[in-house]
């Protein structure tokens, strides 16, 4: 052989791995939400952002495919199915979604963000060692009802009568009711449950609030809601009746008070899972994150509209006010 030829050779073969690892395709992250692209901008930029961080920037080295279910979870389970049939590398799961990716995969790591119970409601076996192919950050928007019903107290003392809308087809409606209904019952107030989970059906539940002579309202954290805020936001308003949300996004699009996890800090910190278990790691190795950080936001101009004066020590203790 040919000098010449011999080297080209050589050239070409210590090409080929390089050409291999070139044409190899780059890991999938299923993104599964029962929330829409909109509502969840900034988190699913905190998401991207703690990514990109870790060395993971989409389009780069690393695909990111979004399925949102604006709300509908009946669309869940056939998006769910689609991520499976990709086989992507890692599914992200928010809210109701997280039990819908669990139910159709075994294998596929999960991560998810949730505000019910993951062990009380079968999502995962413990904190500590959540078990199979699922780990994830806790939010407790599930579980701050009662703590919601003291601040909508403190603002509007005179409401003898509260009422309290929630999904009925939500994981964390039923916990978060109860808790809620108990907090009530000891303070002797009364507190009236309406259902919702189509946009007729909440417009509903607002009509009946003259009748009923609701004095203030309580609105969950369910994905359904969150994903048609300026609705909620606007029939507040129209019925003039003070509510109370789950998160600073209704006050910020005119709602009058909000209290609960930052949804944000918890995608950021889901964030960090993915990344970890591109990088090899196991999802059962993950402990449960159990997510700290709460905002108190209140919107002084919807006070001002509904005609409240918000006493001077909830507004000492808020980490947000909207003038």
């Amino acid at each position: 052989m040919r000098r010449r030829n011999f080297i080209a050779l050589l050239g070409g073969a210590a090409a080929w791995p390089w050409a291999a690892r070139a044409q190899q395709p780059m890991p999938v992250i299923g993104f599964l939400s029962s929330r829409s692209a909109n509502d969840s901008a900034l988190q699913d930029a905190a998401f991207r952002r703690v990514l990109n961080e870790a060395g993971y920037v989409d389009g780069r080295n690393v695909v990111i495919d979004y399925r949102w279910a604006n709300g509908q979870y009946d669309r869940l389970p056939g998006m769910a199915a689609d991520l499976v049939a990709r086989k992507v590398a890692v599914i992200f799961a928010g809210g109701p979604a997280a039990h819908v990716a669990k139910a159709a995969t075994k294998t596929i790591p999960i991560v998810y963000v949730s505000g019910e119970d993951p062990v009380k409601s079968g999502l995962v076996a413990s904190l500590n060692r959540p078990g199979d192919n699922i780990t994830g950050v806790n939010t407790f928007n599930g579980v701050l009802g009662s703590k919601r019903f003291e601040l909508l107290g403190e603002l509007v003392p005179s409401a003898d009568v509260i009422a309290f809308l929630t999904n009925p087809i939500s994981q964390t409606g039923g916990p978060e009711t109860r808790e809620t209904q108990a907090v009530a019952r000891s303070v002797g107030r009364t507190l009236i449950v309406l259902n919702a989970s189509t946009e007729s059906e909440s417009e509903a539940a607002f009509a009946t609030l003259a009748q009923q002579r609701v004095g203030a309202f309580i609105v969950t954290g369910d994905p359904f809601f969150v994903s048609r805020r300026d609705m909620i936001v606007a029939l507040a308003a129209r019925y003039a009746v003070p509510t109370i949300y789950t998160q600073r996004e209704f006050v910020a699009a005119g709602g009058l008070i909000g209290y609960g996890t930052s949804l944000t800090y918890a995608y950021h910190q889901a964030g960090i899972y993915v990344a970890r278990i591109l990088k090899g790691a196991k999802p059962t190795d993950l402990p449960i994150e159990q997510a700290t950080k709460f905002e108190l936001v209140i919107n002084l101009k919807t006070a001002k509209a509904l005609g409240l004066q918000v006493p001077p020590q909830l507004l000492a203790r808020a980490d947000e006010v909207i003038e």
